[in-house]
């Protein structure tokens, strides 16, 4: 509306508006001069007219700022970081093998192989490199003119350390997605989280633990303890005559890398780790004997079913040699016994009892099922030894003395001294036990003497210290821990308890035959395993422990597979008879 002002005409101050010509007038009817109120609901708009609630703000809604890590990996690309971390403990462990075991050059090829199939053999195998991380490694930028960059080109620009990771990459598809696509769907791969991205499983987990199990983002196959399994195979490969215990020793003494294995790598590879990636890289403590063997035993396993590639047997003759002789304590008159005993037993002497192909199937309730015969082979070994003790002496408080001289027994030591023997050693191997630092010892260094705690220093020295900027290891010794015990190698004074059996006296021979003495395999006595409120015998109780201790095991576990060994030799003793009898029958009918 106009101004109140007065009409220069009449002077009325009453004014209104003309809808159809816009001019302003009195109540009068006298026109204003040089004045239109023209109306703002036109359809033409001029450039320069004002809008008011309908044009938006330019500004945008500030985005939610992320206080994630940016250094940290997840998702895919942190499953292949973890599994290049694995391969470079895999590399230090082998190079630390063939320098403690003076291994020739093919045993690291054997690894490189055997880890090749193990990678192939997981229920849910490691992805190929991301794409987008290839590309910020050759150095191109994603709104450049090159769109299409294939994993098979890339493969080639890789350094040696991503080689047997990268050759299960397949050669990427001719897609004619825009690049743009392509990276926008790899960085909303790379934001999720390692439970939304592991419910992807493999059909391998089709079962509820393994349904379980596939959302975790490390699972059983993923952990640094492989490494060993695919050392333990790569062994076997070569027919080295080793047990689970070599394995154990040269980890708890931190020769072999395992135990605390992060301040082994380069810092541009732990920036990049999660907790539980680091977590996953950290075990406190060293993997004990049936676990290894259920690791080793399934990839042997898997290899001869999905790659036809066999493990040969064991190479059993050093190692039962060893049995007898460093954990025993006894003669080579006990090493034939054990290995004949081994023949009757039908014992599979492979890393899983289905690659012997000699091996009867019988169903699992049946009497002569193979329970037990999936077990560590040096622990299948042990018990055959002990089965033959318990058949020479009876280790139950009763004297058993062979008639004739041409019994085996004759040529075993006397069982009173074997056992004081037997006593000497667990003595010895405490005081030179190599394990006795290891964090699963209790141990007070105020109640070790002066060469005990010398030796533990020197043990502190070669494990905790850490060289920084190529320092080598002996000049940090020499500024920070300057002291001296008269061991150069730094390696604790360890002295290895050996056989003293063989000095002792043979058993003597019942020339007399009394019928108070009881001859070698006479009343002989089957422990129940399951009998938790039995005792063993004293005797046959320190066979047990020192056995099961040296082999890695429980008590208890032991006493299973010898019981079920000794069942299994009754029932072919029971045929061996029914045979004889049967012959002789035939015999006297022709």
């Amino acid at each position: 509306m106009a101004p109140r002002r007065k009409c220069p005409v009449c002077g009325s101050k009453q004014w209104h508006k003309d809808s159809s010509s816009g001019l302003v007038a009195c109540s009068e009817g006298h026109v204003i001069q040089n004045y239109i109120n023209e109306s703002g609901e036109a359809d033409d708009l001029g450039n320069h007219t004002m809008r008011k609630r309908t044009l938006k703000s330019g500004r945008q809604k500030k985005a939610r700022q992320s206080r994630a890590n940016p250094k940290l990996y997840h998702g895919e690309r942190a499953r292949f970081h973890y599994y290049q971390c694995l391969q470079l403990l895999l590399r230090k462990q082998i190079a630390a093998l063939m320098a403690l075991w003076d291994l020739p050059s093919e045993f690291e090829i054997v690894c490189r192989d055997t880890w090749m199939l193990h990678l192939n053999l997981l229920p849910r195998p490691p992805p190929a490199e991301p794409y987008h991380h290839l590309r910020e490694q050759r150095g191109i930028d994603s709104k450049a003119g090159d769109t299409k960059l294939s994993l098979e080109n890339a493969e080639e620009s890789k350094s040696d350390d991503d080689v047997d990771v990268n050759e299960r990459q397949s050669s990427s598809s001719s897609s004619e997605e825009e690049d743009t696509e392509l990276v926008e769907l790899l960085r909303e791969n790379s934001e999720f989280s390692s439970s939304d991205e592991d419910k992807d499983h493999d059909s391998r987990y089709t079962t509820k633990q393994g349904l379980q199990q596939s959302y975790r983002f490390i699972d059983t196959y993923d952990r640094p303890v492989n490494c060993i399994a695919v050392l333990i195979v790569a062994c076997w490969a070569m027919r080295l005559p080793v047990m689970y215990k070599d394995f154990i020793d040269i980890i708890e003494f931190y020769e072999l890398p395992y135990l605390d294995f992060l301040r082994l790598l380069p810092h541009d590879m732990t920036c990049h780790l999660t907790k539980h990636a680091v977590r996953a890289l950290s075990p406190r403590f060293s993997p004990n004997t049936l676990y290894l063997h259920r690791l080793a035993s399934r990839l042997a396993k898997l290899m001869y079913a999905d790659y036809s590639v066999f493990t040969p047997e064991l190479n059993a003759s050093p190692v039962l040699w060893r049995v007898v002789h460093q954990c025993l304590g006894s003669t080579p008159t006990l090493y034939r016994l054990a290995k004949r005993l081994g023949h009757i037993l039908l014992l599979p002497l492979t890393l899983h009892h289905t690659l012997a192909p000699s091996l009867q199937r019988v169903a699992p309730g049946d009497p002569e099922s193979h329970l037990y015969d999936n077990i560590p082979p040096e622990l299948a070994l042990m018990a055959t030894a002990i089965v033959v003790l318990k058949l020479v002496y009876g280790l139950d408080g009763k004297t058993r003395l062979p008639q004739v001289a041409a019994d085996p027994a004759s040529a075993l030591p006397d069982i009173h001294a074997y056992l004081s023997a037997i006593r000497r050693m667990d003595e010895a191997d405490n005081r030179c036990n190599a394990k006795r630092f290891s964090s699963r010892v209790p141990m007070s260094t105020g109640d070790i003497d002066d060469a005990t705690l010398d030796e533990f220093l020197d043990f502190c020295e070669r494990v905790l210290v850490r060289p920084k900027n190529g320092e080598a290891d002996q000049q940090i010794l020499d500024n920070y821990f300057p002291l001296s015990t008269g061991n150069l190698d730094g390696r604790p004074r360890v002295t290895t308890p050996h056989a003293v059996a063989q000095g002792l006296a043979s058993t003597r021979i019942n020339e007399d035959e009394t019928d108070n003495d009881l001859q070698p395999g006479e009343s002989y006595t089957i422990y129940h395993s399951r009998d938790v409120l039995g005792n063993l015998p004293e005797e046959q109780a320190l066979i047990i422990t020192r056995s099961a201790k040296w082999v890695g095991v429980s008590d208890d576990y032991l006493c299973g597979v010898v019981e079920r060994f000794e069942r299994r030799l009754q029932r072919w003793y029971d045929k061996e008879q029914r045979r004889e009898r049967e012959e002789q029958q035939e015999g006297m009918e022709a």
